[in-house]
């Protein structure tokens, strides 16, 4: 195994892990923006109240692409399974 090889199936890692917490992070991410406006306008600084809607949200986004986040890890490890006779 060479050192182009190793770093082709990092890079190929990095940019499936980035694909599959991309939805997560970004849904959490506006919704925590939204939450502490609604927080700065209202003057309530209750800390369970950005938690909460973040955690529903986030749980939203993983039913509705939870199946295609699989599909993408399920096709890169077959390639990277793929690739062990090459090695």
């Amino acid at each position: 195994m060479t050192d182009a090889q190793v770093i082709e199936i990092l890079a190929g890692a990095f940019e499936v892990a980035s694909k599959i917490a991309g939805p997560i992070l970004i849904t959490a991410l506006f919704v925590g923006v939204t939450v502490s406006l609604l927080q700065t306008i209202t003057q309530i600084q209750e800390m369970t109240l950005t938690f909460v809607p973040k955690l529903v949200a986030m749980g939203i986004v993983m039913l509705i692409s939870g199946q295609w986040m699989i599909r993408e890890m399920v096709n890169w490890v077959e390639g990277l399974w793929s690739l062990i006779p090459s090695i």
